[in-house]
């Protein structure tokens, strides 16, 4: 009877049929070619068994999820701020830019500051993702000073080829010879901070912890693109409803507000009634400090040629467009 309980039916029996066959299908016997096998074996008569890297034999393993997507992990000591005010764990991945998204960018109006930010923030939102651990950061915890090294990454992998290199006119620090100098991020010269402020940079917090006379116990560090989003916001609300505004107010508001998902038009308004509350002394050390916090990269680029330093100024040859858009159409002209 035991035999009979265990016994499948004729339905289940063409089920199970079914699944070993689908099974079969997905995991497919792969067998070793003649080659694999004597390369398996010569290498286990010269190093012996234990010494023997299976990987390097058999079928390629499938590539990872984000290499197939095309994602790229940047390497954060390219970065002006050098990672240092991200978690410790984060992450950033970017791609390539998508035929839809520079359409978009090239509509950008580079007479207006506003709508060239959108347009820039726009690449920046599609075309790379930040995480920490396996938690997803916004594009917008990306600091804005760190957006120029992005911008010019995701070019690379957008437009690979030579011909679409930006290339500067230079010259020779010498014998003033003009030199020709490309616009990547290799050679950009980062700003730095200076030690009187770096040694109150606190690596557990990630930012600057700074202990004053005046002002207290200071925490700052460079605004983040999601900050400076609304600190855009915020004026262009003053312009709108043609309010003034206090222009010093807005030079230190971005080091002093680190979390930008808590920023908004009421909550910046009543940072500026406190601000205003603020005597002589707190206003001078704030000001100062957010003065030497900033960093980003040097007005000139710099290489080498012939043993020779070389320097050309940071520009975009036919405007910041030409990022995404390429301006000298003869390269593409057959």
């Amino acid at each position: 009877m035991a035999e009979d309980k265990n016994k499948l039916t004729p339905e289940e029996e063409k089920m199970a049929k079914a699944l070993e066959s689908k099974d079969a299908i997905n995991q497919p016997k792969v067998e070793a070619t003649d080659t694999e096998a004597d390369n398996m074996e010569a290498a286990v008569a010269k190093g012996g068994l234990g010494k023997v890297n299976m990987a390097d034999f058999g079928p390629d393993r499938a590539q990872s999820s984000d290499s197939a997507l095309g994602w790229h992990v940047l390497d954060q000591t390219t970065l002006p701020s050098q990672g240092k005010f991200y978690p410790a764990d984060s992450v950033i991945k970017i791609r390539s830019a998508k035929a839809a998204e520079i359409r978009h960018f090239s509509t950008m109006d580079e007479n207006n500051y506003i709508d060239m930010e959108e347009k820039l923030n726009s690449i920046v939102e599609s075309c790379s993702q930040m995480t920490s651990g396996k938690k997803r950061l916004s594009w917008k915890d990306i600091l804005e000073e760190d957006r120029i090294v992005l911008l010019l990454n995701i070019r690379d992998l957008t437009f690979p080829e030579p011909e679409n290199k930006l290339m500067l006119k230079g010259k020779t620090e010498k014998s003033k010879k003009q030199v020709d100098i490309e616009l990547a991020v290799k050679n950009l010269i980062p700003t730095e901070i200076d030690e009187e402020i770096e040694r109150y940079y606190d690596p557990k917090a990630r930012t600057y912890v700074i202990k004053t006379r005046s002002a207290g116990e200071v925490r700052m560090h460079p605004p983040t693109i999601g900050v400076m989003q609304e600190v855009t916001n915020y004026l262009k609300d003053r312009q709108e409803k043609d309010v003034e505004f206090d222009k010093a107010f807005i030079q230190v508001l971005p080091y002093m507000q680190a979390e930008w998902r808590t920023l908004n038009l009421a909550k910046i308004f009543q940072l500026e009634v406190d601000y205003k509350a603020w005597d002589e002394k707190k206003f001078m050390v704030i000001y100062r400090l957010a003065e030497r916090m900033r960093i980003g990269v040097s007005a000139e680029l710099q290489t080498t040629f012939d043993g020779e330093l070389v320097k050309a100024p940071l520009e975009f040859p036919g405007g910041i467009k030409s990022l995404f858009i390429i301006s000298d159409l003869a390269g593409e002209l057959l």
